[in-house]
């Protein structure tokens, strides 16, 4: 399987905008299901899960292909161009 060089070539995770939740929803009332962080700008947003999909819409607006979960406990990562996960 190729590596995917969006995800290798990452450098530290950037600071999250906010710690208390989906950003996007916060402003907007709505609820979210789990976090993602985006690892280009810091944005947080719902996983696909949730309502809103915040996360994957971020990505498709601004073309930052990398999130990682921003889960307690869990630290995988996800490249939505490539659409594969390290």
């Amino acid at each position: 399987m190729a590596v995917c060089e969006d995800i290798t070539e990452l450098g530290p995770d950037p600071e999250p905008h906010t710690q208390d939740g989906c950003e996007d929803c916060l402003a907007d009332g709505g609820t979210w299901v789990h976090l993602r962080l985006c690892l280009a700008c810091g944005h947080v947003g719902c996983c696909d899960s949730s309502p809103a999909k915040h996360a994957s819409g971020h990505a498709a607006e601004t073309g930052h292909p990398v999130i990682r979960s921003f889960e307690p406990g869990e630290s995988w990562r996800w490249c939505f161009v490539h659409k594969t996960t390290a």
